[in-house]
């Protein structure tokens, strides 16, 4: 054997250069750099040391030969060619990893490592009579054949099993990072210079713990093939076990040594099993007490108490589809937020397969590396937390990264449009606005249809604006829809004279059921509005609605008039602002009643905003259609007013079907008409915009629709916004109504 080999170096893609570097400090020469690897010479202790020291390395490869195959024959005949004897005991065992490539004639892997397989052991048969047999799992030889372009090339795998397995990793999570990509990333991220200057290690989303571990391998001098459960070359004929020994002994004596130079390096997440993954996987690597586990949030996310400044490197989500990736804009936000508030002064590095992503941090990268985490290509950028490189991050609402901005003059012509209708009625509708004392109110919804919009200002202490998009029809070309969008909200600023930040963007889809209260963000922040008299608590960013239905405005007002000395039920309440008004009003007693615990506090809330408490206010969580269903038998919970604004469509536990607001109105009704008193009134609405009253069924009520009267003139463009009825029973005249 020459003193020197024909070797191969595999890497994932991306790491080639990083390998070159490393296979150069452990000996080899010769070497290039090719897109799956690096070819290079050494010798055999050169060999050894790449299965025991690389990092970065997936398997080395000693090439035993390359020859024409463009058949089955020629590449029986390669593989022949080659004595097997000076490898592998004909009582020995191998196993035949083929790859093949578009552009060869052999197409099928399994049938050329058969192929592969037959030669050899055909070879054993006629020169010994005996067969070395076929272990896929832990052969003595494993044997790698990659046909490019009809050419094969035959290589031993000295490595065996791949090198990324370190061997110390008991649990996993979903789709963790490759331990040799893991070291290139930290390698990319200047954790090596870092260590040796005794700087901290934080990940603030370790997952099993990969990027801590890898890292407090290369800080402590430990070869990451030291746990490597079986190298390749065990089984081989021209193994030297006593100069592998040799390397062995060498690599404990260097961790040995190194073990009292590692210095803080912990990790952290939010998810339990994966904490619990990450500690057996650093029990398992000795490295107790050298990397701290813990499981902690990331909204506290700060230095670790007297840690030497160092590295803030993490490998967050960034999510496959569309959803997804807008779902996890506030995670790189809130990361952001966390790293420039605490960590000034340290480096930061990111590794994302979505780097636009890292575009609402508001950071700038101080250098950016490719990389391919698998099929997906990735991005490690490196930032220093320094403040001149700090830059203004966008605006985030409803996962969508906010337009920067914009003159309106500088848009398209159908924006300024847009424009100009918007400024005709901010003025029209202001005016009437400043006359009423409202200052909560719609001033656009979709008066244009190619601006789909409908927008509300919230008159706090600071004017807020929520956004809501109504959702194209698919007919509509998406690009087409997002560039207006854009446009739209970029003119909104100017228009309005509020900041972005006061912006707060919706999609409003269809809704069936509770869907329309789900929460949509998490930033719990209120806003204390007024209207008719009465304060409310409103949030434009954690749900669909904001807690304040605006075009319900005359009909909690017509609530309060109708009040005065009536004990009043709140049904389908969200967040009482109907029972605040009869409150006001001057309602003797008013119970609420909801399915959702949120919103019934939501509801207790606006109530002592308005200094509404004490037994006579009742707070209900039932579902509302079981909770009638037991009231209607009862004779002494009696109401004067009911207020009833159902969903138009829901589930039900008790009924164990749905509920349609147009099939199932005429039960729902005269199951709430039964808890009127003979005078009492009930308040029906609805927002289903094709709904039919069924009078004929509803014999002994008086029903009269009351919608027109009911329709603030900032929602008078869309007349069927809702839906309203005033329902009392036949025995009370028309004359007594309005009492």
């Amino acid at each position: 054997m020459d003193s020197l080999l024909p070797l191969f170096a595999t890497a994932p893609k991306g790491v080639a250069s990083l390998l070159m570097d490393e296979l150069a400090t452990l000996g080899a020469t010769d070497l290039k750099e090719q897109p799956a690897g690096v070819i290079f010479r050494g010798s055999l202790e050169t060999a050894y040391r790449a299965c025991l020291w690389s990092r970065c390395a997936s398997r080395i490869l000693l090439q035993l030969s390359r020859f024409p195959a463009a058949t089955p024959e020629q590449l029986y005949e390669g593989i022949q060619r080659i004595d097997w004897s000076a490898h592998l005991a004909s009582q020995g065992s191998l196993a035949v990893d083929f790859n093949t490539s578009p552009r060869s004639s052999i197409t099928h892997s399994h049938y050329g490592a058969l192929k592969v397989k037959d030669a050899i052991v055909d070879q054993f048969r006629e020169r010994t009579g005996e067969r070395p047999s076929v272990d896929t799992r832990h052969p003595d030889l494993r044997i790698n054949v990659h046909l490019h372009r009809d050419e094969a090339s035959v290589s031993l795998d000295l490595s065996g099993d791949s090198l990324h397995r370190r061997g110390y990793r008991q649990q996993s999570v979903e789709a963790p990072l490759k331990e040799n990509l893991a070291a290139a990333i930290l390698i990319r991220a200047g954790w090596p210079e870092m260590a040796q200057r005794g700087g901290t290690l934080l990940d603030p989303m370790s997952g099993s713990g990969t990027l801590p571990i890898e890292a407090a391998l290369m800080a402590g001098n430990v070869a990451p093939g030291l746990q490597h459960a079986r190298f390749g070359f065990s089984g081989w004929k021209k193994h030297d076990p006593v100069l592998w020994e040799q390397l062995l002994k060498e690599a404990r004596q260097r961790r040995e040594q190194g073990a009292g130079r590692v210095s803080r390096i912990i990790g952290y997440d939010t998810d339990r099993s994966a904490v619990r993954a990450a500690i057996a996987n650093v029990e398992a690597t000795g490295l107790h007490g050298v990397i701290h586990i813990e499981r902690r949030d990331l909204a506290t996310l700060q230095p670790p108490e007297a840690a030497k400044p160092g590295l803030v490197i993490v490998n967050p989500p960034y999510g496959e589809r569309l959803g997804e990736v807008e779902a996890l804009a506030g995670l790189y936000a809130d990361l952001a937020d966390r790293l420039k508030q605490g960590f000034v002064g340290w480096q930061a590095a990111v590794f994302t397969g979505n780097p636009d992503l890292t575009r609402r941090m508001g950071l700038r990268a101080r250098k950016q590396y490719a990389f391919y985490n698998g099929a997906i290509p990735c991005k490690l950028l490196r930032f220093e937390l320094q403040q001149e490189w700090f830059i203004e991050r966008p605006v985030i609402s409803g996962g969508m990264v906010m337009p920067r901005p914009a003159a309106v003059e500088q848009l398209s012509e159908g924006a300024q449009m847009f424009a100009n209708r918007l400024r005709k009625n901010l003025r029209e509708l202001g005016r009437w606005a400043r006359r009423e004392g409202i200052t909560c109110y719609r001033i656009y919804d979709a008066d244009m249809p190619e601006y789909a919009l409908a927008i509300d200002l919230y008159g706090g202490e600071e004017l807020s604006v929520h956004v809501q998009e109504y959702q194209a029809p698919k007919s509509i070309d998406s690009n087409k829809a997002q560039t207006r969008l854009y446009e739209a909200l970029a003119a909104l600023p100017e228009l309005l004279d509020v900041p972005m930040q006061r912006i707060h963007f919706k999609v409003r889809s269809r809704q069936k059921g509770k869907a329309q209260y789900e929460r949509q963000a998490e930033e719990k922040n209120f806003l204390e509005v007024a209207e008719g008299g009465c304060k409310f608590l409103v949030n434009l960013t954690d749900y669909l609605d904001t807690g304040l239905f605006l075009d319900h405005r005359l009909t909690r007002a017509l609530i309060a008039e109708l009040a005065p000395g009536r004990r009043m039920l709140n049904l389908f309440a969200y967040t009482g602002s109907a029972t605040v008004y009869a409150a006001k009003g001057g309602a003797r007693a008013t119970t609420t009643v909801d399915m959702s615990r949120t919103y019934l506090d939501w509801a207790r809330r606006n109530m002592a905003l308005n200094g509404f408490s004490g037994d006579n206010h009742t707070f209900i969580q039932a579902d509302c259609l079981d909770w009638l269903e037991q009231q209607a038998e009862t004779v002494w919970h009696r109401y004067g007013l009911i207020f009833l604004d159902p969903p138009t469509f829901s589930t039900s536990k008790r009924m164990e079907k749905t509920f349609d607001i147009q099939r199932d109105h005429v039960q729902l009704i005269r199951n709430t008409a039964r808890l009127l008193t003979p005078d009492g009134i009930l308040i029906f609405s609805n927002n289903f915009r094709r709904f039919k009253m069924d009078r004929a069924a509803l014999e002994g009520l008086n029903i009269e629709e009351i919608t027109q009267a009911t329709l603030p003139k900032d929602f008078s463009r869309n007349a069927k916004i809702h839906n309203c009825w005033k329902i009392t029973h036949q025995t009370l005249g028309k004359h007594n109504l309005a009492t």
